[in-house]
């Protein structure tokens, strides 16, 4: 093992030739389907600001679809991920010390039925209550009726998100990525298919419909896998390290001191879109629907880098598992890094060409120049937050990778979304919806700030001064790229020209940037296009 000076660089050692072949193939082929899904949710929301634009149908709309945001974000993505991962590790680490009952399908008996009554009766309770909530989220809405049959609608994906979200967190836990990153492929293509089927007759309400057979489509995708996983004995899990004590760490994994803080910090993250609904509610028609393309668009950077730690959590709560912790500070150190890069370039070109982004992308049919506008006005301000959107999503399963309860995240969360709303209450007379945004980067940025500050104080102790002096050459590079790019898109009129030249301007530059101030992670990451350039502490 090697130990690394307090400041200085640490040492990466790669993964063992089998499991780096492994989590390389896996990164491909998640983010081959991240890239798909991402696309075919663009197509989505370009069919919807087709066929709707944005106005007081798009608005009422947009509150129902806070049920699947926040289901995603509980039941798919955080909540469940960040539970049920290192309970599935610990079982699988226990199967592979003992002969005996297999800990897996333990796990699975006790947890399951559980779950799918409790779903049941959630998406029940949602459907009854759907007046009141529509009330709570956007009070003085114009269309609360339509805002209630749509909640109808989308309050099923309670029950199918849950579902989806149990079969991704095993399948990761065993190791297998391609179904669980083909999930919103699947959840988009449903909604796409009722939309052009039905928009014309039902409006906005066959967006909602198809929320609803998206979110089937979400478990049946993955139903095979997960059978074939449950069957048969994995032969490479019986090589990984055992643990002290995995018996009984797979039957704590699940306990309620550990799924509250994870539940509270799940929502509370969730909770920021609600407060923009709530504040967004009584300016002007549209401005719900322009904050909703805004933050879409803006967050496919975020999205695609962090699909490399969709991947690495499993890796990090095996390791943790089994008290390999310098296996898991390196890893969690380069994810931030390479998450860094990543959402910083995005951000560079979505701030410098937001508007070029959004005329493209939904400037047809009911979306006019004015939508075009408004929605490129709050995008580059969003944008402003997406570095801290990447990092708690990297930090966030660092914390939650060691099956024990922890209280900072969620602490930390909260803290933000305190400012968040503070910041929006004081912004919105001011600013409007670009004011939301604002306070959004704000809150987020503030979380962002506070899990890195807590993450050097952990188990596993990472080296703070050294990620943050790293991100801070990022963020330089992205300003040379943002110049950059602002540049290449003024040289063209055409939208399409104008991204494209902008585009590449950004790319060369951060590249140029981050090569000579040595950003360790970039030169890995692109080493075979700067083998010759850079080089590695």
């Amino acid at each position: 093992m090697t130990e690394t000076a307090p400041g200085a660089a640490p040492t990466t050692s790669p993964e063992p030739g089998s499991s780096g072949r492994v989590l390389a193939r896996a990164a491909f082929l998640t983010a081959g389907l991240t890239v798909a899904g991402a696309l075919l949710g663009l197509l989505r929301d370009q069919a919807f600001a087709h066929f709707f634009g944005a106005d007081t149908d798009t608005d009422a709309f947009l509150v129902a679809w806070t049920v699947p945001e926040v289901a995603a974000t509980l039941l798919i993505e955080d909540g469940l991920a960040f539970v049920l991962v290192p309970a599935f590790s610990l079982a699988l680490v226990g199967r592979a010390r003992h002969t005996g009952p297999d800990p897996v399908r333990a796990l699975v008996a006790a947890t399951l039925p559980r779950l799918m009554l409790a779903l049941a009766a959630g998406g029940a309770v949602l459907i009854a209550a759907a007046p009141a909530v529509v009330a709570v989220l956007a009070p003085g809405l114009p269309r609360a009726d339509l805002a209630v049959d749509c909640t109808r609608l989308t309050a099923t994906c309670v029950f199918t998100f849950g579902l989806a979200g149990y079969c991704s967190a095993a399948l990761r836990g065993h190791g297998r990525f391609l179904s669980p990153a083909s999930i919103y492929v699947a959840y988009n293509v449903g909604i796409i298919a009722l939309l052009l089927l039905l928009g014309g007759a039902w409006g906005v309400r066959a967006a909602a419909a198809g929320v609803a057979l998206g979110g089937v489509l979400m478990v049946l995708v993955q139903v095979p896998a997960l059978w074939r996983s449950w069957r048969h004995r994995e032969p490479a899990v019986a090589a990984l390290p055992a643990a002290r004590h995995p018996a009984r760490g797979t039957a704590q994994a699940l306990r309620l001191a550990l799924i509250a803080p994870v539940v509270v910090f799940a929502l509370s993250r969730q909770t920021q879109v609600l407060i923009e609904r709530f504040l967004a509610a009584p300016l002007p028609a549209g401005a719900i629907s322009h904050l909703n393309y805004a933050q879409k668009v803006a967050q496919m950077p975020m999205v695609l880098s962090l699909m490399l730690c969709t991947v690495t959590f499993p890796v990090i709560a095996r390791a943790l598992a089994s008290g390999d912790t310098e296996r898991a500070r390196r890893r969690v150190e380069s994810d931030l890094i390479v998450a860094g890069t990543i959402v910083l370039l995005g951000a560079s070109v979505v701030v410098a060409c937001a508007p070029q982004i959004i005329q493209v992308l939904f400037q047809r049919g009911a979306f006019t120049a004015h939508d075009t506008a408004a929605t490129a006005d709050v995008m580059r301000v969003y944008a402003l937050g997406l570095l801290g959107q990447a990092l708690v999503g990297v930090l966030a399963r660092s914390y939650f990778s060691e099956a024990r309860p922890l209280w900072f995240p969620a602490c930390a969360m909260l803290a933000g979304l305190a400012a968040t709303a503070a910041a929006g209450a004081l912004a919105v007379p001011v600013w409007g919806a670009p004011g939301i945004a604002a306070a959004n980067a704000l809150g987020i940025t503030l979380t962002a700030l506070l899990l890195l500050w807590g993450s050097g104080r952990r188990r596993i102790a990472l080296s703070v001064r050294w990620v943050g002096g790293q991100l801070a050459r990022l963020v330089v590079a992205a300003g040379g790229a943002t110049a950059a790019c602002w540049w290449g898109a003024s040289v063209a009129s055409h939208p399409v020209l104008a991204l494209a030249v902008g585009v590449t301007s950004a790319v060369a530059v951060f590249a140029v940037v981050a090569r000579l101030l040595r950003v360790r992670e970039f030169c890995l990451l692109f080493r075979p296009l700067t083998r010759k350039l850079c080089h590695a502490r």
